[in-house]
């Protein structure tokens, strides 16, 4: 029994807004009830403040909770008080008196809040509403009874807390009512709060709130009512019973302890709605507002809702209770009432759904308990993952938190012991799982059991439904009831008579005898088992019957030694055993071949054994939720060998690799259950001298079979009945008899402790304990990670990949592995005791003792270690030789590893296919390469083999990886490997490689990546002895090198100086100047093709090689031989630089203007970065513009280049001057081209500028207005040109002299706003606006030059800023925004891995297309290539171009060099991209050995591939214009491949004046000694071209003066396929004659000794993706015909100039290149009718007579010739060719055959009918009347007329049939 009111005080509001307890009874607090403190904050919320008016009283219920988790309830009445206004002066105030009427000037009256608080332990809302009423009304209704007599009868009622019964209490105040106490106080009271909160919030809202508060979030209730918001947390903890909710629980906040909010814990709080503002910050907390009912879930927080079937069936079952007309709402007879129950009775009905819930959530939880102590105190633990497992839920969050929630902890503490008071939920739990499970799925049925619970609840709740009535006095509501004089204050009490009545009660309650209920303990009864459960839902186990047959066939073959036998099912059973009744099947059958814990095997045996085990555990996850590990746990220490004299290896040293070993919940549950079994015997042989441990309660699935757990339910006690039993004898034994149990216990306890001290040794500790970072990875070693997840093996991964150091090498550090064992099994025994209460001295003794068992453990592993070592070898496949190239040789010889699988799925067979990964074989390491050459482990395609192989100068990133493979007994450590030829190794040595071993090959293969210096090389070092690296004897010969470079430096110098007098134009050289050269050349005669004018070459001739032969082709420069220079050419070539004294990275000879003087040139050069000043690089042959490139201006530079000229200064300061020789050089420039003379006649600026200002009238300053300068992208999608959504131009389209002249082309980009989104003027400049001439040269219209500037310069936006620009220069800056090198490097490293992952990963964010988007690869090409062909367009209208960004050697190089493959055909040929590269790339000095990284200087800065971003450009173009370049697709992957290879040497070094240095200049072509060996790659590739036309592009058809003008938009563009292909056969096939020998090979294996006659041979050909190469097994049909007998025709190509030219259909080209993109040709958008019509050039008239008679049976695609048409009206009949396509069911006509741009489209579609016609008017002579017919469309009649009346009935007949077919 228990006090009603523990505490009465009387609270009123203080000076400062504080409130303070004016009276409190009993003054003194109870021993067992401390007074609350702070109850005035709760009073009032709010804060205390005063009221104009008076307010009616109030009354709510807060709650607060104290130390000990004790509720208190303080129930606040509040009432309001007059008092003279405080803000009236003091005066008058003290005047009036309280109990005098006021005189005449009655003062304002304000009204102060005071407050009755009772403080409770019970929840009675109602009861106290009414006893604070009565006070109240005792007070105002002044009423006879002494307001001490009324407080102390309430301090003195005592009622019980439980048990249904029913009090009734007076105060002494004629008042009478009767409290009902709960039948079960462990059932919530809820009144009917539950359904307000429903109707409030709604039901989705509320299973939200109910899924959010079991999941631990915050959750914060408003309302403007108090009391709702103590209802609503009351109702929320009501359904979630039986949980208790444990964390921060306040119903009603005050405002003074908001921040509360901000706690990091989860709470139920409710805060007043006056405070809504303060509460919208609160990140993570779940606002539910009462008075709008809406539910508001911050971005952050993610609520984990019930597992489905569940969440839908409770949703319609609490429909059906709150709207149960919804139901009826369709019937055509609705019955006459559906209403939903009474307030009060369907608040129960609510519980009821949210108990009958819980009951399918828990049910089967007691199967899950273990009982590790009975005596002194029960001690129970849940085995979560076995009830998570039996379940099939392990992949649900909602019941994983929930059963990791503090509630479900306190649930098991609460009600998992065995012997207890049982209440609804256990009967639930108990008896109705059957009946919930069997009713589910009919709502009705559900309804039905959901109502009887209510019952049950309601009944709980209101034992006597006929209550008798209350009887309580109100204060009367009489007129002028607020008039304050009748109104006195509240009076203080004597508090002496109110002590006087609690004493008075307290003697009477010490003399009457005490009340005794004796508790109803009884056994929880633990309901159904788990097994049926699962079964029933039907999980269908994926193992048929013969599965499980072929698992048990194997065992015993191999315990009868047929190891044959075993050896042919050991791959079926290995797959069997992915599924789980395989696996249990398997620990079964081992079981039996167990005998008194041991089991001695043979070593075939041992390995068969073991590799089944690992296989096994290998699909367990860490929890182990099916127990699989459990069972295997002893069996590992079971199975053992004889490895010699007193040394036995058992099966556990061979299974370690598994991350079950390493979670500590494993191994508690392990040793629960394991506990709780010896605990079980201890007691059955007590009571009934049973001997035997045998079947008992743990959770293991093989005993959870419906019909095991039944049967065995009968023959023997559970763990937990047993328990029971134990609990009610408990009181009954002597003192004696308990202590003697609970010794025994403990003592089980203890020695369980020491046999899992030693098991956890035996797991944990590695075989070879030197090797320890498998231990370390699987986070042992960490302290932290006692957490419930460990850190797993690829989250270890990811953080060691995150300090990505640009060399890519790291170093593992290693910590001692027993330290680490110990300090893991010290934590789980710390925890392990102390919850099973082991007493101190015994932990002590465990600690002390688990060291020693780990040493003694690592001494038996050592001796273990040491004789297994002696084991004879398994058989393992014997390691293939890869092919190497001429003078490659191995630095290591081949090491033994596996090559394991990375994140491309095609190799793993997840796409189809074998799996060809992982592979076993040998790592190879060469002065080249790193190779791979292996079988598949897979014995379907063990046959096959695998290569994988990259250039050592490739590699970009090493790590160590820790590989476990699924089979093998030993991993060691493993090596991922990562290419810039995306390509990705990732290795895992053999248990034969020695570590030490490794590591030497790390360091040759760090060696070998990055050389001391570029001579160190694969490219210099061919041919030399592989022990040069390893030894230094390369010393003297570097010296000598060094010297001869001296020599060629000097002579290069001295012969340069005079190379103008000494030729006339591009002559042979004279054998004079031969000195030097010819002591390196005269080793051979064959020179690079290119080069055709001279055999032999002079050193002035090989600086001037590519350069000077371009500038002659394109009429730049003149070499004539006096001094003196002719005239009339704008440009000369300077020898400035050929010293490179004026810039290092510059070639010797430079185009200029003829203008300038080269002193003038040394002086400009100072203001551009690295010297490097505007040169010539091209010029256009039609408008004579020029293209210019430099580096960006020097910060100085851009000041000056900005200065008005007529600014006056001081003095001609040298800034100044150099700013105007800028000027003179820019306007030199200007001046060169002719349509800047012709307006003027003369080549001044005075004819220009006046007519230029009168009609402009403004000044042109562009410093930012050119739109490609937008912040992050180039330009956006909604730019996109007007054109593209015209048909005609929906391609990229081209530029040719005779079709459309260059006029109009930009007109499209001013009228979209492309390039005047800023500026019109830009826009207008840009483009010409006048028609074009008919005969396509330039238009002439004058004021097109006036708006356009002479020199465009392309300069970067960040170094323009701010500068002014004059009106009466000619030329105008564009600034735009160029990708920094670093952006290029971070987003190449995300492209390789998008393209090439180290690991699968099922995560939406990881997904190709998503990564390649992060890595912003194709922006970057979207950039280079809008630049390029803006400046396109701009050379092509006329104007010159410079282009002047960043140093000028990396985007700059890109740029000039896609501009002029654009501009001009020739760079689309062999030798003209040959020519560009070496121009552009190479001469002007991109830094390929800085940028590749190729030597150790450059280690640090990374590999940036700018190189590779220009060929990914010509990538794109040559998709988008497939006929216009004579090298093939695959030309470009051989360049990317080998700039990055170091095989040849040019792409080495950062500039001409280095390779003179090193004397490379002049090595181009191979010594006589070493013939095979090229140095160039050119030479390779002309050599190649010689033998295989496979660079050759067979549908090479250009136009003349083609310019193109690809879209560069991201959607155009196509990632390349360099980036994804593979060939797993034979390796990259860039290394041509690797591959040719490795066909070779490969051929004359399959060549069988004898013909076989017998069996018909298939020709059908399997491909394999990613095995084979494609382009070999498929190939297309033009290398098929190529293919001669098995062999190539040696045919040169180049050799053909005219080609002759085939037409045929479109069908027919898909056939000769099926590895082309379909899209690119065939798609219908493409109506360039070049492209749609499939014109082909093949080079070989060879192939003529083959070609037709392999077109011939073809049907044709359409049928076409000429028909005349006649016009619209008054039109006259036209011949035209008709093209009727019946693929897309069109007749389409040309004005003639020829042309390619189609006139018309007649839709066959809307075609109605074909009928003979008549001549009409105007009609052609001479043609018979039959020849004309009509084609009569939806829209209009078309008269047509054929040559005679056979055609016509042909061309009838065929519209005919094309419209019958359709």
């Amino acid at each position: 029994q228990i006090l009603l009111v523990t505490y009465i005080q009387l609270v009123g509001g203080g000076s400062e807004g504080q409130g303070h307890i004016l009276q409190r009874f009993p003054e003194k607090d109870w021993e067992d009830n401390p007074f609350p403190q702070g109850i005035e904050l709760f009073c009032q919320p709010n804060g205390w403040q005063l009221v104009p008016e008076r307010e009616r009283p109030s009354f709510f219920v807060s709650v607060l909770t104290d130390i000990n988790s004790e509720r208190h309830y303080c129930a606040c009445f509040t009432f309001w008080e007059g008092l003279d206004n405080p803000q009236l002066p003091k005066a008058e105030a003290s005047e009036v008196d309280e109990d005098e009427v006021p005189g005449l000037v009655q003062p304002a009256q304000v009204f102060a809040p005071k407050s009755l608080v009772l403080v409770s332990r019970l929840d009675h809302t109602e009861v106290f509403r009414n006893c604070l009423g009565l006070i109240y009304a005792v007070h105002v209704d002044s009423l006879s009874v002494p307001l001490e007599t009324v407080i102390g009868n309430l301090l003195t009622c005592i009622i019980p807390v439980a048990g249904g019964s029913q009090r009734t209490i007076t105060l002494g105040a004629g008042d009478r009512q009767v409290i009902q106490t709960p039948i079960n106080d462990s059932l919530p009271v809820s009144g009917s709060s539950v359904a307000h909160l429903f109707r409030q919030l709604g039901i989705v809202n509320v299973l939200y709130l109910f899924c959010a508060a079991l999941t631990e979030h915050k959750i914060l209730f408003l309302s403007s009512s108090y009391q709702r918001l103590t209802d609503a947390c009351r109702a929320l903890l009501a359904i979630m019973f039986p949980l208790k909710y444990s964390f921060t629980y306040v119903p009603i906040l005050p405002g003074k302890l908001l921040e509360v909010l901000s706690t990091p814990t989860p709470f139920i709080i409710g805060v007043n709605s006056f405070f809504r503002s303060e509460t919208q910050e609160l990140l993570d907390v779940i606002i539910a507002d009462l008075d709008g009912g809406t539910v508001t879930i911050p971005e952050c927080v993610h609520i984990s809702l019930l597992p489905d079937p569940l969440l839908q069936q409770t949703q319609t079952a609490l429909s059906m209770v709150l709207d149960p007309e919804l139901e009826m709402a369709d019937h055509a007879f609705p019955p006459s009432s559906t209403q939903p129950s009474t307030l009060k009775i369907q608040d129960k009905e609510i519980r009821a759904v949210f108990l009958w819930l819980f009951g399918q959530l828990f049910h089967g939880y007691r199967w899950c308990l273990h009982i590790i102590r009975i005596h002194p105190e029960p001690v129970i633990r849940f085995h979560k993952a076995a009830f998570l497992g039996q379940r099939a839920l392990t992949e649900d969050d909602f019941l994983m938190k929930v059963l990791d929630g503090m509630a479900f902890a306190g649930f098991i503490s609460e009600r998992g012991p065995p012997y207890r008071p049982t209440d609804l939920f256990d009967d639930l739990i108990a008896n109705q799982v059957e009946r919930i499970r069997q009713e589910e799925c009919s709502p009705h049925k559900v309804m039905n059991h959901i109502k009887e619970l209510a019952e049950q609840l309601f009944k709980n709740e209101n034992p006597y439904p006929a209550v008798a009535m209350h009887k309580v006095q109100r204060p009367a509501e009489s007129p002028g009831h607020n008039d304050p004089k009748n109104l006195a204050m509240f009076p203080l009490l004597d508090d002496v008579t109110v002590q006087l009545f609690i004493d008075h009660a307290a003697a009477k309650l010490q003399t009457a005898p005490p009340v005794v209920k004796a508790e109803l303990k009884g056994m929880v009864p633990s309901g159904p088992p788990l097994g049926d459960i699962v079964d029933r839902h039907g999980h269908v186990l994926a193992n048929s019957a013969r599965r499980l047959e072929v698992v048990r066939n194997c065992i015993t073959y191999i315990f009868d030694n047929k190891m044959l036998e075993a050896k042919k099912l050991m791959p079926a059973v290995l797959r069997a055993l992915k599924g789980r009744a395989a696996r249990v099947c398997l620990t079964q059958e081992l079981n039996q071949h167990v005998l008194q814990n041991r089991a001695v095997l043979d070593d075939q045996q041992f390995d068969y054994i073991v590799r089944m085990m690992n296989c096994t555990l290998q699909d367990c996850s860490h929890m182990d939720e099916h127990g699989i590990a459990a069972i295997l746990l002893p069996l590992v220490t079971a199975f053992c060998r004889k490895l010699g004299a007193g040394i036995t290896q058992f099966a556990y040293s061979c299974v370690q690799e598994h991350m079950v070993w390493t979670n500590m919940q494993f191994w508690e549950a392990m040793f629960y259950s394991d506990v709780q079994n010896h605990i079980r015997a201890l007691y059955l042989e007590a009571d009934g001298g049973e001997q035997s441990i045998a079947y008992i309660h743990t959770l293991t699935p093989s005993d959870l079979s419906p019909s095991t757990s039944q049967s065995r339910g009968q023959e023997l006690l559970g763990a937990l009945e047993l328990a029971s039993e134990q609990s009610r004898l408990w009181p009954t034994l002597s003192k004696e008899q308990q202590s003697e149990r609970v010794q025994k216990e403990e003592s089980t306890v203890f020695s369980q402790a020491i046999h899992y001290a030693n098991r956890m040794s035996y797991l944990l500790l590695p075989l070879d304990t030197s090797k320890n970072r498998l231990l370390n990875r699987s986070g042992i070693g960490d302290v932290e990670s006692v957490s419930n997840s460990y850190v797993t093996n690829s989250i270890a991964g990811s953080m060691a990949e995150s300090y990505d150091t640009e060399s890519g090498f790291e170093d593992a550090e290693s910590s001692d592995v027993a330290n680490s064992v110990v300090r893991f099994i010290n934590r789980f025994v710390d925890k392990v005791c102390n919850e099973s209460g082991v007493t101190n001295e015994h932990l002590k003794a465990l600690h002390t003792m688990i060291p020693d068992i780990v040493q003694m453990h690592i001494e038996t592993l050592d001796a273990v270690h040491r004789e297994s070592k002696r084991l004879p070898p398994i058989q393992k496949p014997k390691l293939l030789r890869p092919i190497l190239l001429a003078g490659e040789e191995l630095v290591m010889d081949g090491m033994r590893v596996h090559l394991i699988s990375d994140g491309r799925e095609e190799a793993t067979g997840a796409l189809g296919g074998p799996p060809l990964l992982p592979a076993e074989g040998a790592i190879f390491l060469t002065t080249y390469r790193l190779i791979f050459k292996g079988t598949p482990n897979d014995p379907l395609v063990g046959e096959q083999v695998v290569t994988r192989s990259f250039p050592i100068a490739s590699l970009t990133k090493e790590k160590r990886i820790s590989v476990s493979l699924s089979m093998d007994q030993f991993i060691q450590e493993g090596l991922q490997l990562r290419s810039c030829t995306f390509q990705l190794l990732k290795i895992a040595f053999d248990e034969e490689v020695a570590s030490d071993l490794a590591e030497v090959f790390r360091k040759h293969m760090h060696k070998l990546r990055y050389p001391q210096h570029v001579q160190g090389t694969f490219a210099f070092t061919v041919g030399q002895s592989g022990k040069t690296l390893v030894e230094h004897k390369t010393k003297d010969k570097n010296q000598s090198i060094k010297t001869l470079s001296k020599n060629l430096v000097k002579s290069a110098k001295r012969t340069i100086g005079r190379q103008y007098v000494t030729r006339k134009k591009y002559s042979p050289p004279t054998w004079e100047n031969r000195s030097i050269s010819e002591e390196l050349d005269q080793g051979s005669l064959t020179l690079s093709s290119t080069i055709r004018s001279s055999d032999r070459q002079t050193m002035s001739n090989v600086v001037e090689r590519a350069c000077c032969r371009d500038y002659q082709r394109l009429g730049l420069g003149t070499l004539s031989n006096s001094l003196t220079r002719s005239k009339n050419e704008p440009f000369r070539i300077s020898t400035v630089n050929r010293m490179y004294t004026v810039c290092r990275s510059y070639p010797g000879l430079l185009i200029v203007p003829q203008s300038i003087p080269d002193s003038t040139i040394q002086r400009i050069s100072r203001c551009y970065r690295q010297n490097r000043f505007p040169v010539v690089c091209w010029r256009n042959s039609r408008t004579k513009a020029v293209l210019l490139r430099s580096a960006g201006l020097h910060a100085k530079g851009v000041v000056g280049f900005f200065k008005s000229p007529n600014a006056t200064s001081a003095g001609p300061s040298q800034a100044d001057s150099t700013s105007l020789e800028q000027e003179k050089y820019m306007q030199a420039i200007i001046s060169s081209m002719p349509s800047y003379c012709e307006p003027s006649g003369r080549n001044t600026l005075g004819g220009f500028t006046s007519t230029h200002m009168s009609t402009s009238g403004r000044t042109h300053t562009y410093t930012s207005g050119f739109p490609l300068a937008s912040n992050s992208r180039l330009l956006s999608p909604k730019n996109v040109r007007e054109d593209d959504k015209l048909a005609p131009d929906s391609c990229p389209t081209k530029n040719s002299k005779v079709r459309n002249p260059p006029g109009g082309k930009w007109g499209s980009i001013r009228g979209s706003g492309r390039l005047s989104a800023y500026n019109p003027e830009v826009g207008n400049r840009l483009s010409s606006k006048e028609s074009p001439q008919p005969n396509g040269g330039p238009s002439e219209a004058l004021f097109l030059r006036q708006q356009r500037a002479y020199l465009y310069i392309i300069g970067d936006k960040t170094q323009l800023k701010g500068g002014k620009q004059d009106s009466f220069q000619q030329w105008e800056v564009v600034p735009i925004e160029v990708c920094d090198v670093r952006q290029v490097k971070n987003s190449f490293k995300k492209l390789i891995k998008a393209c090439v992952p180290s690991s699968a990963t099922s995560e939406p964010s990881m997904t190709f297309h998503r990564c390649l988007e992060e890595s912003e690869w194709m922006c970057l090409l979207h950039r280079v290539l809008q630049v390029s062909v803006l400046v396109v367009e701009l050379l092509d209208t006329g104007s010159s171009v410079m282009v002047s960004l960043e140093d000028g050697w990396d985007v700059t190089t890109q740029v000039v060099s896609l501009v002029q493959l654009l501009s001009d055909p020739y760079y689309r040929t062999f030798d003209g991209f040959r020519l560009l590269v070496e121009k552009e790339w190479l001469s002007f000095g991109h830094r390929f050995s800085h940028r590749g990284a190729q030597t150790l200087a450059s280690q640090s800065s990374g590999f940036t591939p700018v190189f590779l971003q220009f060929l990914d450009c010509v990538h794109q173009i040559h998709l988008q214009f497939p006929m216009e370049f004579e090298f093939s697709q695959y030309y470009l992957k051989f360049l990317a491949y080998h700039y990055v290879s170091n095989r040849f040497r040019t792409f080495l070094l950062d500039s001409d004046y280095e390779r003179i240095e090193l004397g490379v200049l002049y090595e181009e072509k191979g010594e006589r000694k070493n013939p095979q060996v090229c140095k160039s790659v050119w030479d390779y590739i002309d050599r190649l071209n010689k033998k295989t036309p496979i660079f050759f592009n067979y549908m090479f058809s250009p136009e003349d003066e083609e310019v193109l003008r690809p879209y560069s938009f991201i959607s155009n563009l196509k990632v390349w396929d360099f980036y994804t292909e593979e060939t797993l056969s034979e390796g990259p096939s860039y290394d041509w004659e690797l591959v040719q020998r490795g066909r070779q090979e490969r051929l004359a294996e399959e060549v069988p000794d004898k013909p076989d006659t017998t069996t018909p041979k298939s020709q059908r050909c399997i491909v394999w993706p990613c095995y084979d190469s494609r382009s070999r097994v498929v190939p297309d049909a033009i290398t098929k015909l190529l293919q001669v007998s098995g062999d190539y025709l040696h045919i040169t190509y180049h050799q053909y100039t005219a080609p002759p030219v085939f037409s045929c259909s479109s069908s027919v080209l898909s056939l000769f290149q099926p590895s082309f993109n379909n899209s690119l040709l065939m798609s219908s958008n493409l109506s360039h009718q070049r492209r749609s019509q499939g014109v082909n050039t093949l080079p070989l008239s060879v192939l003529r007579k083959w070609l037709t008679g392999f077109l011939l049976p073809l049907t044709p695609r359409s049928f076409e010739g000429i028909l005349f048409k006649k016009g619209a009206l008054l039109k006259p009949w036209k011949p035209r060719w008709f093209v009727l396509d019946k693929t897309k069911h069109q007749l389409r006509y040309y004005e003639t055959r020829q042309d390619k741009e189609c006139k018309g489209v007649i839709e066959l579609a809307e075609v109605e009918s074909v009928i003979p016609g008549t001549p009409t008017m105007g009609a052609p002579k001479n043609i018979e009347e039959k020849a004309f017919f009509d084609l009569k469309t939806t829209k209009r009649v078309y008269n047509f007329c054929a040559q005679d009346s056979p055609n016509a009935q042909l061309w009838m007949d065929s519209i005919q049939s094309c419209l019958s077919d359709a």
